[in-house]
Order: structure tokens, then C-alpha cells, then sequence
């Protein structure tokens, strides 16, 4: 399975915008929604903190879309 890389330019990111950032969501409605409802998962585990800290190398997942966060 293709995972895409997407570049941030600071050390780390909140898991709200990153998912807006890849495209895995359309806004911050939408990645609100995904989160409550479980449909998203970073490094494989179910991850329900929208402010969750995402760093270079960690892998988010819905559904079948997977995006890696890589720093700058």
C-alpha cells in the first residue's frame, strides 16, 4: 500500500490539522468527526485526541488513505 509523505516545518503537529494538511480531511469539521468516531489511527493504534502530537516518521491512517509525517 502507497503511503504519501507529507512535509511539515516545525517538530511536530497536531493531529486535527496534519489530517487537513494530507487531504485526509476536508476541513476541521470533518477531522473532528473522524477522530470521534474512532476512524483514525497513527503507528496502527486508534487515536481519539485531536490535539494528539504527531512527529516525523508517524504514520496516519483513515481508512485506507495513509499519510507520514516527514519534518522539514
Amino acid at each position: 500500500m502507497h503511503i504519501r509523505t507529507v512535509e511539515i516545518s516545525d517538530d511536530m503537529i497536531r493531529l486535527g490539522q496534519f489530517l487537513k494538511l494530507a487531504g485526509l480531511a476536508e476541513d476541521g469539521g470533518q477531522a473532528k468527526s473522524l477522530i470521534e468516531e474512532e476512524e483514525v489511527t497513527v503507528n496502527g493504534r486508534v487515536e481519539t485526541r485531536r490535539g494528539a502530537q504527531l512527529r516525523d516518521g508517524d504514520v496516519v491512517a483513515v481508512g485506507e488513505e495513509k499519510a507520514r509525517v516527514v519534518t522539514a
